[in-house]
């Protein structure tokens, strides 16, 4: 039995009707609490979420805590080289094992509080000072695993254990990417940013650009805004490219690159960027001489962190002269940009005078990904076509 969605089932089906350009989801689904609750167990826990590079964990023993849709994770690299995740509460007290957001590298896991320590394969494998009860069995009180894919140099964990096959969630996505190679490519920049937004509204944002010519200036002088076309392809994504104007090399205020074109590239996607959201909040946008990153995660159903990487061919930044500069400082500029117009639709969805208007013509990526939120409401977990 499916679960009951969080938003009127009749509102749902109004935004899948055939035929239509498709529209805004209720106000409900940026302002309510219940809602991201809601989010967070069918579409965070139960899907694949990306945690970062896994150079996080690059050398076995190295681990990595983070939050994935609120839950407490921790990564590991194993002595087998296999990357690993587990929830970081400890089986005795409850206790973290590492502070989110921490790195260690030890070649065991052990608990701060009671000294209760893990094998890298979270096997229990010493109790300090602890008096057993009668019974107690260390084999049955391991760390609890979650799912974890390595994949183009990034980790994704699903927290419930039950999401579609990781290959099925990327669908088409993988190929299309592979020419980047994203995972020879090294973190050039790390920006974090936090919004007074929902989660849902950067990434609806980023699939159009019918709102470029009024709030980018800059970037529609090296990529026209009416520019590129999007993609109707298998997976968790949606997405599509712009084209880069005559004179520009890249994304930057003059168009010029300070960087390395990308080797595995051909004439067409010299020419290009691509601009993919992949589910449930993962923003891609690969560039001819490096590639973008956002990763959400929502806060409060009003408010979201943000970060931002910019990674970068390794021959670009073992030059004594690279700055990223080019690069971050023109995207910091658009990335605020956005962030101040998504604000404000946060504060207009927060009015009872918003109603969801219809989508132009123009904003079928944006069409695309609304429709795949409440398809996904509907079936409660992500409803994506094999």
């Amino acid at each position: 039995m499916k679960p009951t969605p969080p938003i009127d089932r009749v509102a749902l089906e109004a935004i899948l009707a055939p035929g239509s350009s498709g529209r805004m989801l209720p106000s409900e689904a940026y302002v309510s609490e219940e809602v991201l609750a809601w989010e967070r167990e069918h579409f965070f826990a139960r899907s694949w979420v990306c945690a970062g590079r896994a150079t996080l964990i690059a050398e076995a023993g190295a681990r990595h805590a983070t939050s994935v849709g609120g839950e407490p994770v921790i990564l590991v690299r194993g002595s087998d080289g296999a990357a690993r995740g587990y929830f970081n509460v400890c089986r005795h007290r409850g206790h973290e094992l590492l502070a989110c957001g921490a790195s260690a590298k030890r070649s065991a896991i052990h608990c701060p509080y009671h000294a209760w320590t893990y094998d890298l394969d979270g096997r229990l494998t010493h109790t300090p000072r602890f008096d057993p009860p009668a019974g107690f069995e260390p084999s049955e009180h391991g760390l609890v695993p979650v799912g974890v894919a390595e994949w183009a140099g990034w980790l994704f964990v699903n927290t419930s254990g039950d999401a579609i096959p990781f290959a099925q969630h990327l669908g088409a996505f993988a190929a299309l990417l592979e020419p980047w190679q994203p995972e020879r490519l090294v973190v050039g920049a790390t920006h974090d940013y936090e919004s007074p937004t929902n989660w849902k509204l950067p990434i609806e944002n980023y699939q159009e650009c019918y709102h470029c010519s009024a709030i980018h200036p800059e970037l529609c002088a090296v990529s026209p805004p009416e520019s590129g076309d999007n993609y109707t392809l298998p997976g968790a994504w949606v997405g599509g490219t712009m084209d880069l104007a005559t004179h520009a090399e890249t994304m930057s205020f003059d168009g010029h690159s300070n960087g390395v074109a990308l080797p595995g590239l051909d004439d067409v996607q010299r020419r290009q960027v691509i601009y993919v959201g992949l589910f449930p909040n993962m923003l891609i946008s690969a560039h001819p001489d490096y590639v973008m990153t956002h990763r959400i995660e929502p806060v409060r159903a009003g408010y979201s962190r943000v970060e931002c990487q910019w990674l970068f061919d390794p021959d670009a930044v073992a030059r004594p002269d690279f700055d990223p500069a080019y690069a971050t400082e023109f995207w910091d500029l658009t990335n605020r940009q956005d962030w101040a117009a998504c604000e404000s639709v946060q504060r207009g969805l927060e009015s009872r005078g918003y109603r969801p208007g219809p989508f132009s013509l123009d904003e079928d990526a944006v069409c695309q990904w609304v429709q795949l939120v409440a398809r996904s409401y509907l079936a409660g977990e992500l409803a994506v076509d094999s």
